[in-house]
């Protein structure tokens, strides 16, 4: 199995939030949890139709940061969020 399968079987092994929030919380550091705490925050507030500036006043973040977060959704992830 390669490295990314690895990865995606590691959090598949997690069966409760519990176990997720202890695995993010050891296999990342503070900041990059923070950071994906805040991806998520912009993908639910894009679904809602906020404007990309509206977003990044809110998040704390730059203008360019939300307009990623807009590219992967037209590009169809996030189906589930």
């Amino acid at each position: 199995m390669d490295k990314v399968g690895e990865l995606v079987e590691a959090f598949l092994k997690n069966k409760t939030r519990a176990e997720m929030l202890d695995f993010l919380r050891g296999i990342l550091t503070p900041s990059e949890f923070d950071e994906i705490v805040t991806r998520l925050q912009i993908v639910k507030l894009l679904k809602k139709g906020l404007p990309h500036q509206e977003i990044a006043r809110r998040l704390k973040v730059g203008v360019a940061t939300v307009t990623r977060g807009s590219r992967e959704l037209k590009m169809g992830r996030f189906k589930n969020i």
